[in-house]
């Protein structure tokens, strides 16, 4: 499954690699590419493994807020 989350507060190139390296840490994701300029991250994943919940609490955890 796909899905794409609204992030806010990312603007850098160390953003974009501590989201996308919380991400790819659960267990499940299988793709996360952060778009900078849109505040967006399309995240890849199995909904058996992992849901968006858990996605949202690994970017929180790196200092950034996501909208739902």
């Amino acid at each position: 499954m796909e899905k794409t989350l609204n992030v806010q507060g990312m603007t850098c190139g160390h953003c974009k690699m501590a989201v996308e390296g919380a991400l790819k840490n659960l267990d499940g994701v299988s793709t996360a590419e952060v778009d900078l300029e849109a505040g967006k991250v399309s995240v890849t994943f199995n909904e058996s493994k992992v849901n968006v919940e858990a996605m949202k609490e690994a970017i929180e955890d790196q200092g950034y807020d996501v909208e739902a």
